[in-house]
């Protein structure tokens, strides 16, 4: 089976949980018996740094995808056509949306129902955008693959997909061997985290991440133990507010906005960490809690969308809309060894339970389905 990956979104450092899917599913694909592969690529994928879509056939799409007409435009109009000149029987779209029309079948995945579900997640031109091109993709699509339940109960809900159409198909985490870690003295003096305990919080700025309760939380801490709360992931512009946040708080001196951090830099910091927190109202997955469970970091996280599925019983679970149940887990965590250490052992069991190899294997399989029907 001839299968197009459709990567027209991908501009690589800036797309988050996406650009991880991307980068982790292509290379077990592309070992799957009876797979084909060609990844279609815009202009910054293709001359950028190197990454799995360079390790199989590749056509470039000659869009600059930062700009979201060039990036609508190029999987609407060009992906079809060279879709079709390259022999693909199916074209899997890999964030949300997808080419409408094509002789070819069609799978996408759809994440999450950000867009429609989460207040302030996307806004102007991007939101409309969404709002047309999402809902069209699950109709025209052969199949749907969602990372969770609680995605596939939305797009059944809020899309009107049927249940038969769609695939659940949990994401898993890397097997390769990992950075080593940048010792922690060095790590603390070259990101100036000073000598406290470290709190962990991978995330995007964005206002569905949750991050301003987080700091409000944080900022309720007793003074004298109060940890660094360090907060590692791509910027947005809403950065702003969070730093103005942390300003007014008091707590600029505890708190660290990183961007994307070098891969040894971001194992010293899970290496570090005494907890990890993440407060976010919704997610179609929640991979940083799986990826700070298989590092043993004890966690938190919200009650919210698919989070409680995938954390189970291996992390304390809070209201994110309660300032005071994110200090009160928070606290325990930074107090409580035992239930560290409890948390600690549960997380590695249940991190061990996702794998990318069964990602791919569950993916080939939904796209027998979806060209068999």
């Amino acid at each position: 089976m001839h299968v197009g990956l459709n990567l027209v979104f991908l501009v690589p450092g800036e797309t988050g949980g996406m650009e991880i899917y991307a980068r982790e599913l292509i290379p077990r694909l592309a070992a799957v018996e009876g797979l084909r592969l060609t990844a279609f690529v815009n202009r910054e994928a293709a001359e950028g740094a190197r990454g799995p879509w360079h390790d199989v056939p590749h056509e470039t799409v000659p869009v600059n995808a930062r700009n979201r007409l060039e990036w609508v435009r190029g999987e609407q109009q060009q992906l079809p056509r060279l879709a079709a000149r390259a022999g693909c029987d199916l074209v899997h779209s890999l964030a949300s949306t997808a080419p409408l029309r094509g002789r070819f079948v069609r799978v996408t995945t759809i994440h999450d129902l950000n867009y429609k579900l989460v207040p302030g997640a996307h806004s102007g031109l991007l939101r409309l955008g969404m709002g047309l091109l999402v809902p069209a993709a699950a109709r025209r699509s052969h199949r749907i693959v969602v990372d969770a339940e609680s995605t596939a109960f939305d797009v059944r809900e809020h899309l009107g997909v049927a249940a038969e159409k769609i695939d659940v198909v949990p994401l898993g985490l890397g097997q390769g061997a990992r950075a080593t870690p940048t010792p922690e003295p060095e790590l603390r003096k070259s990101l100036a985290l000073g000598d406290r305990a470290i709190l962990l919080s991978v995330s995007a700025k964005r206002p569905h991440k949750n991050l301003g309760r987080l700091l409000d939380a944080h900022a309720r801490l007793d003074e004298a133990t109060r940890p660094t709360l360090v907060v590692p992931g791509y910027t947005t512009p809403y950065e702003r507010e969070l730093v103005a946040r942390a300003g007014e708080l008091g707590s600029s001196d505890r708190v660290r906005f990183l961007n994307w951090v070098d891969p040894a830099d971001l194992e010293g910091l899970y290496a570090a960490a005494t907890a990890f927190v993440f407060p976010s109202l919704y997610e179609g997955f929640g991979l940083p809690v799986l990826e700070a469970m298989a590092r043993g970091v004890p966690v938190a996280c919200s009650d919210r969308s698919s989070l409680p599925e995938v954390a189970g019983d291996a992390a304390l679970l809070f209201d994110p809309e309660d300032v005071e149940a994110i200090r009160g887990v928070t606290e325990r965590l930074l107090t409580d060894a035992s239930l560290r250490e409890r948390l600690r052992s549960a997380g590695l069991e249940r991190a061990a339970l996702f794998s990318w190899d069964r990602t791919a294997e569950l993916t080939a399989a939904c796209y027998r389905r979806a060209v068999a029907a």
